[in-house]
């Protein structure tokens, strides 16, 4: 009896000792959600060398250990990865639409669209002024802003001083055709006479339209007229009917519009690829033509509220369709030496720091300061940080780095980077200084991410200092 009794007594023992073992098991257990495989270990993003089982702060950095799992979901990239790295689930990815591409080495033709501006053209620009003083008799309906035709009266003087010289004039021609060409001498004279009296009616006003036809009629007209001297645009009038003027008053400016200039606005970057001689479409919105433009000799002007070059170009305009101020669209065709380049959507610009996001694999994102040149068609040059063939996020970076930059201030990370000499991974330097972890070789300083890589570059500090 005692012994049947004592083999029960072990069974009923060993099944309890199973149940509460299970039971611990399931309550201290943290199974995997369903859809996720089960976790291996633990790793610190920013030094994936250290491991551990259970979860718990990096001990070199203090951030916080994130899992390993067996399908490799969760793991860190190959390599280090600096502060500021982000990982973004796949799911969370299509979320915010990230879109990854390839940093590319591009050349060839590329366009480059701008704005900009018609100008009268300066040299076929004609002030109409007054060399009298003298009451303005008429004023015809034309103002700025009209079309006019050559010869077209815009307006009429009168001026006593006028009449004296018009009929001094016409007294000329008559002695002219009576002097003849009996006497060379006193024809000679005669003709100069002529001479002297037109030029003195010029300078009172008088338009060319109105001399000829005084020499043509023999008729003195009793008043001056103001003409266009050309077909041109009519860009200022600053008369009105009874108005007293003095002498050297500008009454109308009038342009000449069978070619115009036309000022567009380019950064200083792209100013290289922008030379006298290379051509230009122009376009506008209220019109269906295309216009060829070039640029002129003239060197670009600075505009400081803008903080742009004006360029100026000059284009025939047969129909005078493009009028001054009107706001056109200029495209050039820039030939780009090779040079890498990114979408302009993959670069976030704080205004001290120009940040691209390297994709590490694993869903891990490293923020990457890059220098940057031009940017031409949607693409931007990029001079240091990257190398061809890197894959970057070119959309949803905002997003991206938004939690970037919310983890760098969890970690205490401020200022710029440096880059440790032994790992390569960039470091705060205030934080590094304070925890230790800075040497100094050969009058430089250099900061390291954790005391392990202090200790390998202290051995052989010549090796590490030479590679920084």
């Amino acid at each position: 009896m005692k012994k049947p009794a004592y083999i029960a007594l072990v069974v009923a023992l060993v099944a309890i000792a199973f149940v509460v073992g299970a039971t611990w098991s399931r309550r201290h257990a943290s199974p995997a959600p369903v859809g996720e495989s089960a976790i291996l270990h633990y790793a610190c993003p920013m030094h994936p060398h250290y491991t551990s089982d259970r979860q718990g702060d990096c001990p070199s950095c203090g951030m916080r250990l994130e899992p390993v799992r067996a399908d490799g979901a969760g793991a860190p990239a190959t390599g280090t990865i600096p502060a500021g790295a982000v990982q973004v689930s796949p799911d969370r990815q299509q979320t915010i639409g990230v879109r990854l591409g390839v940093v590319e080495r591009v050349s060839g033709t590329r366009p480059l669209r701008t704005t900009g501006r018609v100008a009268p053209n300066e040299n076929a620009t004609y002030p109409l002024v007054t060399g009298v003083e003298a009451r303005v008799r008429e004023v015809r309906s034309a103002t700025a802003g009209n079309l006019v035709k050559k010869n077209e009266v815009l307006a009429s003087l009168y001026a006593p001083e006028y009449l004296t010289t018009a009929q001094g004039y016409l007294y000329a021609l008559n002695n002219l055709e009576r002097v003849g060409t009996q006497d060379p001498n006193q024809a000679s004279t005669a003709a100069a006479n002529v001479q002297r009296s037109a030029d003195a009616l010029r300078n009172l006003g008088v338009s060319e339209g109105q001399i000829e036809d005084m020499r043509a009629t023999r008729t003195l007209t009793p008043h001056i007229t103001i003409a266009s001297p050309v077909d041109g645009y009519i860009l200022q009038r600053n008369v009105l009917q009874g108005q007293r003027v003095e002498a050297g008053s500008e009454l109308y400016r009038v342009a000449d519009l069978r070619r115009v200039w036309i000022f567009a606005d380019v950064y200083e970057r792209e100013q290289r690829f922008i030379r006298p001689g290379t051509r230009a479409r122009v376009t506008a919105s209220q019109l269906s033509n295309q216009y060829a433009a070039t640029v002129s000799t003239a060197q670009p002007l600075f505009d400081e509220a803008t903080r742009t070059l004006r360029v100026r170009l000059e284009a025939d305009n047969p129909g005078t369709a493009l009028l001054p101020g009107m706001f056109v669209d200029v495209e050039f065709s820039v030939d780009l030496p090779p040079a890498l380049a990114v979408p302009a959507d993959a670069i976030v610009d704080s205004g001290l720091r120009k940040t691209v996001f390297v994709d590490r694999g694993g869903g891990y994102f490293e923020p990457r300061a890059v220098e940057t040149g031009w940017r031409i068609g949607g693409q931007v040059e990029v001079l240091k940080g990257l190398m061809a063939g890197e894959r970057i996020v070119i959309s949803g970076t905002f997003l991206i780095d938004s939690e970037s930059r919310m983890k760098m201030a969890a970690q205490g990370v401020s200022g710029p980077a440096a880059k440790d000499p032994v790992c390569g991974m960039d470091v705060d330097e205030k934080r590094a200084a304070a925890a230790g972890l800075k040497s100094v070789y050969k009058g430089t300083t250099y900061h390291f991410c954790a005391d392990e890589c202090k200790k390998q570059f202290d051995k052989e500090p010549g090796r590490w200092g030479k590679e920084f």
